[in-house]
């Protein structure tokens, strides 16, 4: 499977959250023409781009078993992608982000019809309201489409510890974040826990222990986890990075807007280690205002590259990646996709957005 055999497998997961995504879509519609644009949302959302690393990564999963490629499995991997929907959604209410991929937040452009529509009451509520009810529905569909899949009962029942885990770390690991927030922490442990947890865990390693568990070789847990977890740190790493130095016209986000909403990562733990004094109090009192500019956006950017992070973390993105590629020398992994792994790991540490 190469890089065209990926960016088909790509299509296939586009293809079945198109169908999906559809017909759930008429059913709200059918329960009033009030949900229109809960289905219009919900749609565009999660048809329009993705990198639809989960998906790929549980499908992968579940042929370096061995086992034989079937659509039904195809689409029960891709309700993870579900899951990813309901994190973002529920992601840009927690941080305040006001776009995603170049457009409005589903909570922004929920709080836009509400102002279009002269609703009564607040605009602000109502978008906040709605978002955390379209997540919640991502979350159910992702049920659905596990169960609609056509796998058999006992792939089903297989995989449900594995589907419950992750998503149990999933919203543990958001916690966490928010409670790093409060805390104000500049702890690199503490850091690294919540990149493990939010994003991690959910994003390599267990969609490749789900695939495995579809297979029914939980044999194979340990060394994709050997596999998958410190590039799931890696990959929570890139995007720490992003969300400082980021492009937003490939981003889809503002220029540092991990800042603006005081994300406390490992790149920030790095750089009050080393910065002075003058510097932390300047990093501390700009973390978490909504309301930087630009040139202090920049100011922050100019004392994190000078204080070394920079380099650090990508040297950390760097090693842990390759700790995870080694990974799959001694593993029993179809040699095949072993290989496809590597240049998944590779996409996914490298990449801009």
């Amino acid at each position: 499977m190469a890089s065209q055999e990926l960016s088909h497998l790509r299509d296939e997961i586009n293809l079945v959250l198109a169908d999906f995504t559809e017909a759930r879509s008429r059913s709200l519609t059918e329960i009033g023409s009030e949900l229109q644009p809960v289905a219009h949302a919900m749609k565009e959302f999660i048809t329009d781009s993705g990198k639809r690393f989960r998906p790929i990564f549980a499908y992968l999963g579940y042929l370096g078993t061995g086992a034989i490629p079937r659509p039904e499995i195809l689409r029960a991997c891709t309700a993870l992608e579900l899951v990813h929907v309901c994190a973002l959604i529920h992601d840009d209410v927690m941080d305040g982000s006001d776009t995603r991929r170049n457009k409005p937040a589903i909570h922004k452009l929920f709080e836009s019809l509400h102002d279009e529509s002269s609703y009564q009451g607040n605009s602000e509520r109502f978008g906040l309201a709605s978002a955390i009810l379209l997540g919640d529905l991502a979350l159910v569909w992702a049920d659905r489409l596990l169960v609609e899949s056509g796998i058999t009962r006992e792939e089903f029942i297989n995989a449900q510890v594995v589907f419950s885990d992750m998503r149990d770390e999933l919203m543990a690991g958001q916690y966490l974040d928010v409670l790093e927030g409060a805390l104000a922490t500049t702890s690199v442990e503490r850091s690294l826990k919540v990149a493990r947890f939010k994003s991690g865990k959910y994003s390599i390693e267990r969609p490749l222990h789900f695939g495995a568990s579809l297979a029914d070789r939980a044999d194979f847990y340990e060394s994709y986890s050997k596999f998958g977890l410190p590039l799931g740190e890696a990959f929570q790493l890139r995007d720490d990075l992003l969300g400082v130095f980021g492009d937003p016209k490939v981003t889809g986000k503002p220029a540092g807007d991990d800042l603006r909403e005081g994300k406390r990562t490992v790149l920030i733990a790095i750089t009050m280690e080393s910065a002075t004094q003058e510097e932390r109090k300047l990093i501390t009192s700009s973390l978490g205002n909504p309301d930087l500019s630009q040139e202090e956006v920049s100011t922050l950017q100019e004392i994190i590259v000078r204080s070394g992070a920079l380099n650090e973390v990508e040297k950390l993105i760097t090693d842990l990646t390759a700790t995870s590629i080694s990974a799959l020398q001694d593993s029993p992994v179809d040699g095949k996709i072993a290989k496809v792994l590597e240049e998944m790991a590779i996409i996914a540490t490298q990449r801009s957005v």
